[in-house]
Formats: C-alpha cells, sequence, structure tokens
C-alpha cells in the first residue's frame, strides 16, 4: 500500500461523489493500490477490502478515531474516540475464501462475498438482495444426492448460511460495545469502516478546500500549486495571513 499524494486524494474523493458505496471503496483503494488491476481489488472478500480501508484510514489520519453516537436508552449524545487496532480483525490464517457446511441435511459450498456481489446485491430491490448475494455465492448444495439451488434451500438452511459468512469473515462485520455514562445503558453498534472514512475524508476535503481558498485570495496562487505545499508550509501560510 502506498500513500496517496494529495491532488490524488482530492480527485479520488470527487469521482466516488457519483458512485455508490461499494464503488466508492474501489476508487479509494485503487488510489493506494495503483498497480493492482480494479476486478483483483474488487475480488478481495469484504472484510480483506474492509481491513484494507481501515489501513489505509490510518495511514492518512492516524490510529485515532473519534465520532459519535446516540444512547438508545436515554437519547444523550457520546463522544466516542476507539483506536484503529480496535476494531482489527487478523484474517484467518488459510486465507482460503470457500467454505462447507452442513446444516439440515444439506451440504454446502460456498464462498465468501466480494465487491462484485455487493455490486450485483445492490441492483436487486430492497427485498431480494440477500436472495441474490447467496445465489452468488453458493458454489453447490446438495440434500442427499441430488443437487440444490439457493431458491430451494429452507429458510433455516438459509439463516444459517449467512450466519456461516458472517463468522467466517469478521472484519465485514464489525460490532461495538458502547455504555453510556448518563444512565448506565450498554448496546452494541456496528462499526461501518467505509462510512466513517468517508465522513473523515469528507471533512479533511473541506477543510482543505478552504485553505486552498484563502491561500488563493490572499496570493493568488493556483491549487495546483498549493495542493503541493506540505500541510506544515500550508499552515504556517495560513497563519500569516491571519496576522
Amino acid at each position: 500500500m502506498r500513500r496517496p499524494s494529495v491532488p490524488e486524494l482530492l480527485a479520488a474523493w470527487e469521482r466516488g461523489l457519483e458512485m455508490g458505496p461499494v464503488s466508492r471503496a474501489l476508487e479509494l483503494l485503487a488510489v493506494a493500490f495503483p498497480d493492482t488491476p480494479r476486478e483483483e481489488l474488487a475480488s478481495f472478500t469484504i472484510g480483506n477490502r474492509d481491513g484494507l480501508l481501515l489501513e489505509l484510514r490510518e495511514l492518512l489520519f492516524g490510529p485515532d478515531m473519534a465520532g459519535f453516537a446516540t444512547c438508545s436508552g436515554c437519547g444523550e449524545t457520546l463522544d466516542v474516540t476507539i483506536k484503529a487496532s480496535d476494531v482489527r480483525v487478523n484474517p484467518p490464517d488459510d486465507g482460503d475464501s470457500r467454505l462447507e457446511l452442513r446444516e439440515a441435511g444439506y451440504d454446502l459450498q460456498l464462498r465468501l462475498p466480494n465487491s462484485h456481489d455487493l455490486i450485483a446485491a445492490s441492483g436487486a430491490a430492497p427485498a431480494q438482495r440477500r436472495q441474490v448475494l447467496l445465489k452468488r455465492c453458493l458454489v453447490r448444495a446438495r440434500c442427499d444426492t441430488d443437487d440444490v439451488t439457493a431458491d430451494e434451500l429452507p429458510a433455516e438452511v438459509l439463516d444459517a448460511v449467512v450466519k456461516h459468512l458472517a463468522a467466517a469473515d469478521p472484519q465485514a462485520d464489525i460490532h461495538l460495545t458502547i455504555s453510556c455514562p448518563k444512565c448506565g445503558h450498554r448496546w452494541q453498534a456496528q462499526f461501518d469502516v467505509l462510512s466513517f472514512f468517508c465522513t473523515e475524508l469528507e471533512a479533511w476535503v473541506r477543510r482543505l478546500l478552504r485553505e486552498v481558498h484563502a491561500l488563493a485570495s490572499a496570493y493568488g496562487w493556483n491549487e495546483r500549486d498549493i495542493l503541493a505545499l506540505s500541510a506544515t508550509r500550508r499552515t504556517l501560510y495560513l497563519e500569516m495571513v491571519g496576522t
């Protein structure tokens, strides 16, 4: 993984504005892995993809991750700060995305979902997305000696498949335990690294463009030259503009 330049990251953010969340994730990874084809990035399991996004986010913004949560008990807004290491999960030792499961008399061969699968599922009606995802990730299903399709699997087997896939790719399904200091309520909140990263990136871009505007207005410099400055030099120039 390489650290993207400021112009590269800004351009990736701008391109991502017209994209869905999965494509936006791939756009961000593409600037960190310029020699890796997009198709290959999209073939990473969701857990591996999210692990790389977390690594890129830490490379750009550091290990501390600050956000907000609303207590479901009393409605209090809480400041929540965690470390990137708190939500990093080591990948399976074998790195194999193929899985086997036996449930209620069915023998199933599965693979972990990737970004291609999520993009395909996002094009279906909301009620059909889980089924589309399961169809794509089901390599083979047999009951006794007969092959069966995903549509023929009973609900209990489908539920077991979902749980099995989640357990096999834990980086893709991170939950935080949060405790409210006001009322003592504790609950589990899902952590979406892509959503968190994009929110931080949006705030960074807005701060950066305000700096560009201030320096361009003061000195007449163009955006390219301002972005070429280090963050330290931009800060010093902004301090002089403010004096």
